[in-house]
C-alpha cells in the first residue's frame, strides 16, 4: 500500500545531501576570495598575487627593470606575471572543488558550477 515511502526516504536523502553541497559550495567560494597564489614573470622579477577567484590583489616589481628605455619590456612582465596568477587562480579552485565533490561523494571528474 506505502510502497513510494521508500522512494520519498531516497529523496529525502538526496534534498539533504543537495543542501548540504549547496552550503558546502558558499563557504568554498568565501574561502576562494580569502586564499592567494602568485604568479611571477621575469624569474621573479615581477610578482603578481592574486584571489583564488582571480582577483589582483597586489604586484611587487623589482626596481632593477625600470632601466632606461624598457617600458615595453616591464609591461610585457607585468602582464605575464597577472596572467601567471590567474592561471594558478583557476587550477587553484579547481582543485579546491575537486576535493569539495569528493568530500561529498560526487565523481572527482563531475564539473560544478562556479
Amino acid at each position: 500500500m506505502f510502497k513510494g515511502l521508500g522512494g520519498l526516504g531516497d529523496m529525502a536523502g538526496m534534498m539533504k545531501k543537495a543542501q548540504e553541497m549547496q552550503t558546502r559550495m558558499a563557504e568554498l567560494q568565501e574561502e576562494l576570495h580569502a586564499m592567494t597564489v602568485t604568479g611571477e614573470s621575469g624569474a621573479g622579477l615581477v610578482k603578481a598575487t592574486a584571489s583564488a577567484k582571480g582577483e589582483l590583489k597586489s604586484l611587487d616589481i623589482d626596481p632593477s627593470i625600470f632601466n632606461g628605455d624598457d617600458k615595453e619590456v616591464v609591461e610585457d612582465l607585468i602582464l605575464a606575471a597577472i596572467k601567471d596568477a590567474q592561471t594558478k587562480a583557476n587550477e587553484r579552485a579547481q582543485e579546491e572543488m575537486r576535493a569539495l565533490s569528493e568530500s561529498l561523494g560526487l565523481p572527482k571528474d563531475m564539473n560544478l558550477p562556479f
